[in-house]
């Protein structure tokens, strides 16, 4: 199992304290790489626990990440370390992380004693806002007053601030700077950002007369039941409206037909501004829908224009698809943005609709067009379309020489240490930094130099944020492939789904850790691990073991084959519970399970479910392609819902070409594996 690195540390400054042979006392001439990255390790590792690491760093002070051990020592001993040991090293090592996080750590300390004069002197903008709040504080106590554009205007803007700032903003407010109009200008940003905290903070510094009332819109935020029981009782005022508008939306999210009730009832108690109702009817309609109410479709149509948003749009044609009005779908799609209009659910909606409507020919022409996208819905169309997958692969060419360069710049020299030591979080801090200095064409030469080091998660990234996705062996890697297809064989799943599930969880970046806590590649959390570990008979050794992929992925891929086997082995489904939870998968399917899967994903509540499905099954597509070079069709991974999938039958495969963009599709090739391929095939849809 892989060891961790602070475990791995210990046994180094063990051995080395307990053997004469320790790499560290050999002669600095004869110390191999391998050899300084363990020297390394038990330096930081005393250096973190306050021990004597400079015997143990003996003859690597020419390897890359050396400046990080006295930064440590320096860091560790922050009370007591002197000015002139922490000057010296911010000045030998000017520009680098690790002078960065020891010059906060002295400004950190220093804020804490309030030596304020000795704070000024290492403070330089930029550093952070609890930072930047601290040198106000010094700015104060040498007697200087605050100004607002210059000192707190950035800071005011933001929905909510560190600890560090509250003394700042108790002498602004006794300087005279926070005037009702500024606080209720930042109570109204923390209330569209939902920080209800912030929002009583900053009451503090109002009349007391407006006191009552911006504790109120902090409470609509919190507990907007609790609220609108009360608001009967409210008077008529310009911030009490917004108080009750703001919690009926709140509530609608929650209860959307309790928000419903409660709007009957307070809707004329109150003079709403037309924005306030607007704002109030549009969150009513909206979740109205999302909770699939019947009169969903009618309500979201009423809605004045004025009161209309993106998400109500687009939840009239989720709406009327769900209910199989194909005319109010296709006024509905009409009604959409110009924006809206760009993204491929939507344009492969339009086609579906017009071939609903029997208007073969537009949707063909559609279909035709969309097929061009190696998205999920352009694999969708191709499919309806019967045309071959579009995947236009783009490479890099090796060169060498571009690579040693890259290699010799000191950051990335630094970041792939770091990777090759398994010091993950240090590696990240250290590649974008020195990523962000390139130029475009040698951050892709850079990325796919990660890339071949086993560092996949650099490139998927990279040419994510660049837009350059015909990068597909770079974004889409085939990482620790036996392994995979081993898990996968031993779960009973497709091994493209499998790879898809760990694409569109973490990137391939093993140490990944999500705010609730679920762990490693497939990102489980410890929970389930055990349960699956003690169901299966599989390896499971805590929850650090998680970072594991020996550990994980067989992990997951058996979590990913339960949860199959509750949805008839359905792989669409299965993948909405991996990401929502299989308990909510269940009502979705209790409540919607007469709808097709397409429709059905279209409905799906949760945008973040919605989204991860139609990733999983384009990534699961093109996985696919990259490991037999003809991958099964997408449409062959939604069966419909109660029907049994049988996850290892082999459907025909989809031939793949790259259709460069034109009006119509050109001659297509013989056909392969049993795919209608001809002008003839190609010119009719699939109902």
């Amino acid at each position: 199992m892989k060891m961790s690195f602070s475990a791995r540390s210990s046994i180094v400054v063990a051995l080395c304290s307990l053997a004469l042979t320790c790499v560290a006392q050999q002669p600095a001439d004869t110390l191999t790489l391998s050899q300084q990255r363990d020297a390394f390790r038990a330096a930081y590792a005393a250096a973190q626990n306050g021990q004597d690491w400079r015997t143990l760093a003996k003859g690597i002070q020419d390897y890359p990440l050396y400046p990080y051990l006295e930064a440590a020592a320096l860091q560790r001993n922050i009370k007591t370390a002197g000015t002139a040991e922490i000057d010296a090293y911010l000045a030998r090592y000017a520009g680098l992380i690790p002078a960065e996080d020891l010059r906060k750590a002295e400004l950190r300390w220093l804020a804490d004693q309030k030596h304020w004069v000795a704070f000024q002197r290492y403070y330089q903008p930029g550093l952070g806002d609890a930072l930047t709040c601290d040198a106000l504080q010094a700015q104060l106590a040498q007697g200087q007053k605050l100004d607002f554009d210059r000192d707190l205007a950035a800071l005011w803007q933001q929905a909510s601030l560190p600890s560090d700032c509250a003394p700042v903003f108790t002498a602004a407010f006794a300087q005279g700077l926070l005037t009702p109009q500024r606080v209720w200008a930042r109570i109204e940003r923390a209330a569209d950002a939902g920080k209800a905290t912030t929002i009583e903070q900053s009451a503090a510094w109002l009349p007391d007369a407006e006191v009552v009332s911006a504790k109120r819109i902090a409470e609509a935020l919190a507990s907007p039941a609790d609220l609108l029981k009360k608001a009967h009782a409210f008077s008529d005022t310009r911030y009490n409206r917004e108080a009750v508008a703001r919690a009926l939306i709140r509530l609608a999210r929650r209860d959307s037909s309790g928000a419903q009730t409660e709007w009957q009832a307070l809707s004329s108690r109150f003079k709403f501004s037309d924005d306030q109702r607007n704002r109030v009817l549009a969150a009513l309609a909206l979740y109205n829908a999302v909770d699939f109410g019947p009169d969903a479709l009618a309500r979201l149509a009423a809605l004045p224009a004025a009161a209309q948003t993106d998400a109500t749009r687009e939840w009239r044609v989720r709406s009327a698809v769900a209910q199989g009005d194909w005319q109010a779908a296709a006024t509905a799609i009409a009604a959409l943005t110009p924006e809206q209009m760009q993204r491929d659910e939507w344009r492969y909606w339009q086609a579906r609709v017009a071939q609903k409507l029997g208007k073969d020919a537009q949707a063909l022409d559609d279909y035709n067009t969309l097929a061009q996208q190696a998205t999920f819905y352009g694999f969708l169309a191709a499919d309806r379309a019967n045309l071959p997958y579009s995947i236009c692969p783009a490479t890099i060419s090796p060169n060498a020489a571009s690579d040693q360069q890259i290699e010799a710049i000191p950051g990335f020299a630094r970041a792939f240490e770091f990777f090759a030591i398994d010091m993950l979080p240090q590696a990240r801090r250290e590649w974008n930094r020195a990523f962000a200095d390139l130029p475009p064409d040698q951050q892709k030469q850079a990325a796919a130099l990660a890339s071949s080091k086993g560092w996949y998660d650099r490139a998927v990234y990279a040419f994510g944020k660049s837009g350059d996705l015909d990068y597909y062996a770079l974004r889409f890697p085939l990482a620790d492939q036996q392994r995979v297809q081993t898990a996968a064989r031993d779960a009973g799943i497709n091994t493209a789904w499998a790879f898809a599930i760990i694409r569109a969880e973490t990137a391939w970046q093993t140490d990944a850790q999500s705010g609730a806590d679920a762990r490693g590649l497939m990102q489980l959390l410890p929970s389930t691990a055990k349960q699956v570990a003690r169901r299966n008979g599989l390896a499971y050794d805590g929850a650090a073991s998680l970072y594991d992929p020996a550990i994980n992925i067989p992990l997951g891929t058996q979590y990913l084959a339960s949860l199959a086997t509750r949805f008839d082995g359905s792989p669409w489904l299965a993948t909405a519970a991996y990401n929502a939870g299989p308990g909510n998968a269940r009502r979705w399917v209790d409540a919607r399970g007469n709808l097709d899967p397409e429709a059905f994903i279209l409905a799906i509540p949760f945008n973040e479910t919605r989204d991860y499905v139609t990733r999983v099954l384009s990534f699961a597509t093109i996985y696919g392609w990259r490991l037999h070079g003809e991958p099964i069709p997408v449409s062959s991974r939604l069966p419909a819902i109660g029907k049994p999938y049988d996850p290892v039958a082999d459907p025909q495969r989809k031939q793949v070409v790259c259709r460069a963009p034109a009006p119509a599709p050109a001659p297509a090739p013989a056909t392969s594996s049993g795919t209608p391929s001809s002008p003839a095939s190609a010119g009719r849809v699939s109902p």
